[in-house]
């Protein structure tokens, strides 16, 4: 399973986001720096609301969302990436994550403590950008030694890599991040080999004042970080407050809903969030659906249909033959599944057919 790491300066949010996101209590949330140390790790189902008509109209109860996993990660600080604060332990748990979401405080509240003095949106972002990018040009240095040894005996691998790194080296030494360096498709899929931080696809979460969710437009804070984001990391954003989140978590549905409805909102951020999250990992999901159960099926953009299949079992995969193929559009529209079948609705797909989100799918595999 995927993991997204969750990240950013000391006491911004991070884990009071963390038990939002999973409904739990894992994550010691408190007013002081480093209060996370080891990385927490929780299973996210991701919201899809195709589900419920699905089952619905396939008559059963049983609905099982696709998952992602969350990881917590104890604050970054300044000097990081030369071991303050723990941050040789805290860089290494963010190498492990597949992608990452950075919160950033955007509001102002003097009760919560800001480890660097005052509230300043872009400059944490920046702090945090910094010390991964310092981390990654030792990285890069480090692999440049080995790979320079093994090139000058024509290991052409090894040239290829050093071909690399000697672009790496000057772009991070600008303070740019490695994934906005130029490069051909051979060094698209070179690039990460490397395992480099700043390589990693980036989600800002800019962490507001509940009264902000419904309308975030007179928040500068979150208006700058977006704009920085964008020019600076090529990253998107979400808003999100954390605090009102896991108070939501504690609440009944029919009071959470009432809660969210005098706020003047219609749906939690948690869910924005996981789905942006969900997007960033490059997945998506396919449906089956059954008197048994609704399943959402998490597949990788740009999987064939066997790999598809794959998800589900192994066997799936080796054995595939065909696959039945509707859109959930289609299918819901047509009314039931004998419905759409009449109308012809139904695709049979072969080994080359690439899968999209939303896909209905019934596999056909010898044993």
């Amino acid at each position: 399973m995927l993991q997204a790491g969750i990240v950013g300066l000391p006491n911004v949010g991070k884990s009071t986001l963390f038990n939002a996101l999973t409904r739990s209590r894992k994550a010691e949330a408190a007013n002081y720096p480093f209060c996370t140390i080891d990385p927490n790790v929780g299973v996210v189902q991701v919201p899809d609301e195709r589900l419920a008509p699905l089952a619905e109209l396939a008559g059963t109860t049983t609905i099982i969302p696709a998952a992602i996993e969350m990881v917590d990660i104890a604050g970054l600080v300044e000097g990081a990436s030369k071991g303050e604060g723990l941050g040789n332990k805290f860089l290494a748990n963010v190498r492990e994550v597949d992608a990452i979401v950075h919160v950033v405080r955007c509001f102002e509240d003097e009760d919560v403590i800001h480890n660097m003095g005052s509230v300043d949106p872009v400059r944490d972002a920046e702090v945090i950008l910094t010390e991964l990018v310092l981390a990654d040009a030792q990285s890069v240095e480090s692999q440049m030694d080995k790979n320079v040894k093994k090139a000058r005996g024509m290991d052409k691998e090894a040239m290829a890599n050093v071909a690399l790194l000697e672009k790496l080296v000057p772009h991070l030494d600008e303070g740019k991040p490695a994934n906005l360096l130029p490069l051909d498709e051979d060094e698209a899929k070179r690039l990460p080999t490397f395992c480099l931080l700043t390589s990693k696809a980036m989600l800002y979460a800019c962490n507001v004042k509940e009264e902000d969710v419904a309308d975030v437009s007179g928040n500068e804070y979150v208006a700058k970080l977006r704009d920085w984001a964008a020019t600076q990391q090529d990253a998107g954003s979400c808003v999100i407050s954390a605090k009102m989140e896991e108070e939501l978590t504690e609440l009944e549905e029919a009071d959470a809903s009432e809660y969210l409805e005098a706020l003047g909102v219609e749906d939690s951020g948690v869910s924005g969030l996981i789905n942006a999250t969900y997007e960033l990992l490059g997945l998506a999901s396919y449906l089956t659906a059954g008197e048994k159960e609704v399943r959402a099926w998490t597949f990788r953009k740009g999987m064939t249909a066997p790999q598809c299949a794959g998800v589900i079992h192994t066997d799936f995969e080796n054995g595939f033959i065909k696959a039945d193929v509707i859109s959930y559009d289609e299918l819901i529209a047509a009314g039931s599944m004998p419905a759409a079948r009449d109308a012809g609705k139904w695709r049979l797909e072969g080994k080359e057919y690439l899968f999209v989100d939303g896909d209905v799918a019934l596999f056909k595999f010898s044993s």
